[in-house]
């Protein structure tokens, strides 16, 4: 059976496998070259045929096309809202620095340095917001983004959906050590229902399930296709929801033993926050943190045919709401004093998860590192956390410091290994910067 309607409408499920290999086969175009406003996507009335790009388009999330795409998801598919509510957004302080731009470090692997400033058309970034103590002292937009637009979090959903689950934890109305399918009855039968909450939070459960997107044959084509809301092929007969397709992951191997990054997980997580909070992952999110937080702009999930938001990467949001989100977390919870969300929750997430299971996933370029509650956890001399996504999509909260960085960004290739040798060290170079700047 041919899957390619269903590729074209990946969306934020996964990027093409169009795209990663095309990267790979080719030198891309820098991010000077590949800027979408300078090569003229979707302008006009109506744009002309060569310029359009449709969710149809089997290449809509190819690059170049995906550095447009990346800021309209809501005009290719359908999305449910995350409302900010009635009130006035809560201010930000700017004290901009741009003696920043010349911060130097060296990229793994290399021997010459690096400027922050080259770093960021390097990683193909579309905006980043520095804040130090929740001020403001470094912002930054190109390409499609602007201070008002909305940018594809990608994987960062899985964070804000992890940070969801870890607050039903700490409150007591989600216990860690529960079955999963003592929550989703539905899942008994599948290789989730004997897995716990807290195995599904670290994703170390045993799943026979793989995201290689370069194998046609992997099971992430089958859950692209049930995630679908283009019709399916003629004579599909596959299941046609998140939640349908959820309920045929059959178990590999034992739980707890090894960490794998599995975006199903993800959405199991999402049908229990649903279950144990009586709210959509959107709706709760909505009523937990986005209206509470004062952010700026509303924000948005993809969905399934079936309404369902995409737990694992359809959230989109505006940037300096999501560095909000960061300072949220590194002020353990409160906004002006008031209590938001659990310490206990970020605490548990900044604790990170177990190393020896992480190690076991073979991340070369993170070493000593974990995962806990859906973000990645460094241990580094400053206790840092991230939200990471692919192509470049980064919360980073550096508790030492007192720094968050947001960035949004569209780099050619999917895997953070492209960007990671040049994102993390500049991401601590930067924090420690603005940790000993006056």
């Amino acid at each position: 059976m041919s899957f390619s309607p269903v590729r074209s409408a990946l969306g934020l499920l996964l990027p093409l496998l169009a795209c990663t290999t095309a990267a790979a086969a080719t030198p891309p175009l820098t991010a000077a070259q590949s800027d979408p406003v300078a090569l003229g996507w979707m302008q006009g009335a109506p744009p002309p045929e060569d310029k359009r790009i449709r969710y149809t388009d089997e290449d809509y999330f190819a690059f170049p096309k995906l550095r447009w795409t990346v800021c309209h998801f809501r005009q290719l598919m359908p999305t449910v809202g995350v409302s900010r509510g009635e009130g006035a957004a809560r201010p930000l302080t700017r004290r901009l620095d741009s003696t920043l731009d010349a911060v130097t470090f060296t990229p793994q692997g290399a021997t010459q340095p690096m400027r922050w400033a080259q770093s960021l058309d390097a990683t193909y970034t579309d905006g980043i917001v520095i804040l130090h103590d929740g001020v403001v002292v470094y912002e930054r937009y190109s390409g499609c983004l602007d201070a008002d637009g909305q940018h594809g979090a990608m994987s960062v959903t899985k964070s804000m959906t992890g940070l969801l689950g870890e607050i039903l934890v700490a409150e007591g109305r989600l216990d860690e050590n529960a079955r999963v399918d003592s929550i989703v009855p539905e899942l008994r039968d599948s290789g989730f229902g004997n897995a716990t909450v807290r195995q599904v939070l670290e994703m170390t459960t045993g799943l026979r399930y793989s995201e290689d997107y370069a194998d046609p044959e992997a099971d992430v084509w089958q859950y692209a296709a049930a995630g679908s809301t283009l019709p399916h092929p003629p004579g599909y007969r596959g299941p046609t929801s998140y939640f349908d397709y959820l309920r045929t992951v059959q178990p590999e191997g034992r739980h707890g033993e090894a960490f794998g990054y599995r975006t199903v997980n993800t959405d199991v997580l999402g049908w229990i926050i649903a279950r144990r909070s009586g709210q959509s992952v959107a709706q709760f999110l909505e009523t937990r943190i986005w209206r509470p937080l004062g952010a700026s702009q509303d924000a948005y999930f993809t969905v399934d045919s079936s309404g369902t938001p995409y737990a694992g990467g359809g959230f989109n949001a505006g940037l300096l709401d999501l560095a909000r989100v960061g300072q949220l977390l590194l002020d353990d919870g409160r906004i002006d004093g008031r209590k938001v969300i659990p310490a206990a929750a970020i605490a548990r997430i900044r604790a990170g998860g177990d190393k020896a299971a992480f190690a076991k996933a073979g991340y070369a370029q993170l070493p000593g590192w974990s995962y806990r509650g859906m973000w990645w956890v460094t241990h580094n001399a400053h206790g840092a956390y991230m939200a990471r996504g692919v192509h470049g999509q980064a919360l980073y909260v550096d508790p030492t410091a007192r720094v968050v960085i947001a960035r949004f960004a569209s780099h050619p290739t999917a895997s953070n290994s492209a960007n990671d040798p040049i994102t993390l060290p500049a991401f601590d170079a930067i924090a420690r910067a603005v940790m000993d700047s006056p």
